[in-house]
C-alpha cells in the first residue's frame, strides 16, 4: 500500500472515531481487544471495529475483504 494512502486512511480513522491524532488512536487500541479499522480501497472510507491484527476484514460498503486495522496501518503489528 502506498505510504500516502496509509497516512490518509489513518487520519480518516482518527476523524471517524474522534481521536486527536494517530498516537491517541494507537494508545486506545493497545489496551483493547478491538481497534478501529478502515477499508483501504481508495474510494471507500468505511470504518468499523476489528481485531488489532485484522488485514482482510469485510467491508460492508465495497463487499470485499479490504478492511485493515489501524494497528496494521500504523505498522505497530
Amino acid at each position: 500500500m502506498l505510504p500516502m494512502l496509509r497516512i490518509s486512511k489513518l487520519n480518516q480513522l482518527c476523524d471517524d472515531y474522534g481521536f486527536e491524532d494517530v498516537e491517541d488512536l494507537l494508545a486506545s487500541a493497545v489496551c483493547d481487544s478491538v481497534c478501529p479499522g478502515i477499508c483501504v480501497n481508495p474510494n471507500c472510507n468505511y470504518s468499523t471495529n476489528v481485531e488489532p491484527d485484522c488485514e482482510q476484514g469485510w467491508c460492508e460498503e465495497c463487499g470485499k475483504q479490504t478492511v485493515v486495522s489501524g494497528m496494521i496501518l500504523a505498522g505497530v503489528i
